[in-house]
């Protein structure tokens, strides 16, 4: 049985994309097949399929991180034929053949039930964005963040982590500052609950080691010397969620804002995160951290092979919030 997969090339030291027609035996080793139903476009698949971010760890392989389907078949006990679920991260378009594809076979430790509350459209309306910044926000949580301490800034707000974490907290009764240097998306941020939209200048910050505490904790997605900024500004036992590095993967800081403020700072990888903890995220997003404006953070659902524009438009900055691909 043949079907259509987005399928990342190495040719000459050249990496480009392409549509192509495939067979399941060509697919990377697995126990489960799926049929993709929804995958979803993230920004490190834009790297990955134009060749702008060193993401493939092997060639060729299908592109895509993130799939939402139902069960062909499966030599595993765990999972039936008809059984919808979801995989992502784990390797997945990295060094596994991944979503953007109409059939994916994976290994059986990948595969995740379908959480209540959810379907495959709205699990990859979420995707790896929306588990990230779910993942952000636990991994905060656990460190004691709370609304008490005050604002969230959040940066690279308009994007797919962005804008899922500016709905997520909002909805969990925190402020949300929400930084965006893209005025025609601030009425959409507004939409998720932001109770302030601003730019990096708007937010006024300064450039000692440790500035006045304004805010209660961060998810970044910017890096660098924002992100550095930042760290000056948050008050006593915030928290400080690192996740991406569309700025820099460079960080210049001091302690002060560890040893004399308590502020932590937690990593956030979707790529490893344990697969407990895992089914643990994807249950709440169905759930209490399900977000309340979903609707208005898919931007747009286009079929499987008019994927190809959406990549560069993902770097080029002129997409917003989340483009779900309609594989079938």
């Amino acid at each position: 049985m043949s079907f259509l997969a987005c399928r990342v090339f190495n040719e000459n030291n050249e990496v480009k994309h392409r549509l192509c027609e495939m067979e399941l035996d060509q697919l990377t080793a697995g126990e489960v097949v799926i049929k993709v139903d929804y995958s979803s476009v993230n920004y490190k698949d834009a790297l990955a399929a134009t060749g702008k971010g060193k993401i493939l760890k092997q060639f060729p392989l299908n592109a895509g991180i993130d799939l939402a389907g139902t069960i062909v078949s499966s030599e595993s006990d765990e999972f039936k034929p008809g059984q919808s679920v979801l995989v992502n991260g784990c390797g997945l378009g990295e060094s596994y053949d991944g979503g953007l594809a109409q059939m994916a076979r994976v290994s059986k430790d990948f595969v995740i039930p379908m959480p209540e509350g959810l379907d495959g459209r709205l699990a990859m309306a979420l995707g790896t964005a929306g588990f990230t910044a779910a993942l952000a926000l636990h991994r905060m949580e656990e460190n004691h963040q709370s609304p008490e301490k005050g604002p969230i800034v959040v940066t690279g707000a308009s994007g797919g982590v962005g804008s899922v974490a500016v709905n997520i907290l909002a909805s969990q009764g925190y402020e949300v500052i929400a930084v965006s240097g893209r005025p025609e998306y601030h009425d959409f941020l507004k939409q998720l609950g932001a109770s302030q939209i601003c730019s990096v200048d708007d937010l006024a910050l300064g450039t000692k080691p440790l500035e006045k505490g304004r805010f209660g904790g961060v998810i970044d997605n910017v890096g660098g010397n924002l992100l550095a900024q930042l760290l000056a500004h948050v008050d006593l036992w915030g928290n400080v969620a690192s996740i991406g590095l569309a700025s820099s993967h460079e960080l210049s800081t001091t302690v002060f804002p560890y040893i004399l403020r308590g502020v932590s700072v937690l990593g956030v990888s979707s790529t490893n995160c344990p697969m407990s903890l895992r089914k643990d995220i994807w249950k709440r997003l169905g759930a209490d951290l399900k977000p309340n404006a979903l609707s208005e953070i898919i931007t747009d659902e286009i079929p499987l092979n008019e994927v190809s524009p959406v990549f560069d438009q993902i770097l080029e900055r002129k997409r917003y919030g989340r483009v779900v691909i309609n594989c079938q």
